[in-house]
């Protein structure tokens, strides 16, 4: 039996984990307390650990410290909602501890899983017992204890697997929320799912996720290439290549202007270690030349674009090399980082056309298509910022559990980035209301906040199953009504729920009121509901939007 972990190993334990979170996610997603899927913590797991899982098979055989660095990378980009974020934070502290170890220890072993807790910690405004992070710190000391004794891996992960499941067996009464629905956290389960797979590898067992679908996809019919007229490639060669950085820091702007003079269609991606370039040009030769001056050559590919035509025009098929191929299909399908062509710019987070207009009218460059069971990932969010042409980009996660997504993008662009924590759509309208683009970035986050402040956001749904919120019973299929971040009610009757609402809003006196009516609201209730309010609230300016959003029938906010 190995005493160590080597970078097979390693790369074993990161697909089996994916494998095992694949397998149980929808177990992991049903333990969301709320009848509302609340991020969905099993798909969000899976996607993040499925990311670092695709870059290990491409990377092939590598050392430990490869492995972990790679999958750091992939998971921190991949990570979607607050359990991605944090599951990519723990394996983070693979990444530092392991560097320049072939073989980990079970000393280094606990080092790397300590080292994960503190960072993911630190990422957390408010970190909460009774979550992911307690079971990932209890479990972390448990393997730094048994450790510190001379235990090998086996030992120490045996040890954590352990100490995880009566930690995660303790978050049912650590959190009054949990408690009330009387089940453990989904994230803390999640990670014990990722040890276990690490230890079953260790043990020479490895998980395999279970088959996708085999069936044939429709074929497309394929396209006249005879239409085309080879006189309209403007630059011939299809130039892919690899250079090893002469140094971490080295500054690849000067580079990127050149190849502009030479060619188009450029992406340069980078690593610490090395970047990689896509250029159309009609001197590949000059291309590699100048990028000497940067760094050391490792790998290239040129096609004749022209050539290939000729061929696919024919009835041939094109010449090709593919060594290459997955790599450019990775920097084509990046975005290029945007010029600034502003000072500020704006990405918001939201789903649906009415949404979006709504975001786009108040000034938004981009809008990410996401939101309640449709986290966006830190890459996506990332890709929209690198293509908003600012210089510093305010990002609207509007859905409490992008929050930590959106934040994570700061260190991976040359933008500067603002998230503006707003935790719901109309929280996200409000903020982009009072933006002053002649106001400093400190004044328009502070005024921001502010508005978010001023905000009372409502929420109508359907519970997807019987549960017990705040001593109240929920039945599965009933009307689900939110304020704020808290249960207002449920009931079968739609109408009741949402008169129930108005009447508050009179109480408290508020003077705004602006309904989003969503995707799948019968024809002419949201008429009904405007007219509903009006007729509660008659001091209230009501407004009634076409939100066209999933998940909730309503969305409704007053000021």
């Amino acid at each position: 039996m190995r005493q160590t972990i080597d970078g097979a190993a390693f790369q074993k334990m990161i697909l089996s984990a994916a494998a095992s979170i694949e397998i149980h996610k929808q177990q992991i997603n049903e333990l969301n307390v709320f009848p509302v899927p609340d991020g969905d913590t099993g798909t969000n797991m899976s996607m993040t650990l499925n990311a670092a899982a695709a870059d290990l098979r491409k990377a092939g055989s590598v050392t430990l410290t490869k492995a972990a660095d790679i999958t750091a990378s992939a998971m921190l980009r991949g990570a979607r909602g607050n359990s991605g974020v944090i599951l990519s934070l723990l394996f983070r502290g693979f990444s530092k501890a392991l560097k320049g170890v072939e073989a980990c220890t079970g000393e280094q072993l606990a080092m790397a899983l300590r080292g994960g807790v503190e960072a993911a910690y630190k990422a957390v405004m408010k970190p909460t017992e009774g979550t992911i992070l307690t079971v990932a710190r209890v479990s972390a000391d448990t393997a730094m204890e048994t450790a510190d004794s001379g235990a090998d891996c086996e030992a120490v992960l045996e040890a954590t697997v352990r100490s995880a499941a009566e930690a995660l067996a303790q978050t049912v009464n650590q959190n009054p929320v949990l408690q009330k629905a009387g089940v453990v956290d989904a994230g803390g389960k999640g990670w014990l799912y990722v040890l276990e797979a690490m230890l079953s590898v260790h043990r020479g067992v490895e998980i395999e996720a279970p088959e996708a679908d085999s069936r044939p996809q429709e074929v497309r019919e394929q396209a006249d290439f005879t239409e085309f007229d080879t006189g309209e490639i403007t630059f011939a060669f299809d130039t892919v290549y690899i250079m090893r950085k002469a140094h971490e820091d080295i500054d690849l702007s000067p580079l990127r202007a050149y190849l502009d003079t030479i060619g188009d269609s450029i992406v340069i991606g980078e690593d610490d270690e090395s970047f990689k370039v896509h250029v159309h040009t009609n001197i590949p030769g000059e291309a590699l030349t100048e990028s000497q001056k940067y760094g050391t050559l490792e790998l290239a590919k040129i096609e004749n674009m022209q050539m290939q035509h000729d061929d696919l025009a024919a009835g041939r098929a094109a010449r090709s090399t593919d060594d290459l191929e997955k790599i450019e299909q990775e920097l084509e399908a990046k975005e290029t980082v945007a010029a600034p062509e502003k000072h500020f710019g704006m990405v918001a987070v939201c789903a649906g056309k009415g949404l979006a207009g709504v975001f786009r009218e108040l000034g938004a460059d981009q809008i990410i298509e996401g939101g309640q069971t449709m986290n966006p990932s830190t890459q996506d969010i990332l890709e929209k910022i690198n293509a908003t042409p600012a210089e510093v980009v305010f990002v609207f996660p509007n859905n409490k559990n992008i929050i930590m997504a959106a934040e994570q993008t700061a260190g991976l662009t040359e933008k500067k980035v603002v998230v503006v924590p707003s935790k719901t759509v109309p929280q996200g309208v409000s903020a982009m209301l009072v933006f002053d683009p002649d106001a400093s970035e400190e004044d328009n986050l502070s005024a921001m906040t502010d508005a978010m402040a001023g905000v009372t956001t409502m929420q109508i749904t359907y519970a997807a199953r019987d549960s017990d919120i705040d001593g109240h019973n929920i039945h599965a299929g009933e009307y689900l009504a939110l304020w704020g971040s808290s249960l207002f009610g449920s009931s079968a009757d739609l109408k009741g729920l949402l008169r129930s609402m108005a009447e508050k809003v009179h109480e408290e006196g508020h003077e705004f009121v602006t309904i989003y009516a969503g995707a799948d609201l019968p024809a002419g209730q949201a008429e009904e509901t405007a007219a509903l309010f009006r007729e509660v609230c008659p001091e209230c300016e009501v407004t009634l939007i076409d939100g066209g959003q999933p998940v909730y029938y309503y969305l409704i906010s007053a000021e």
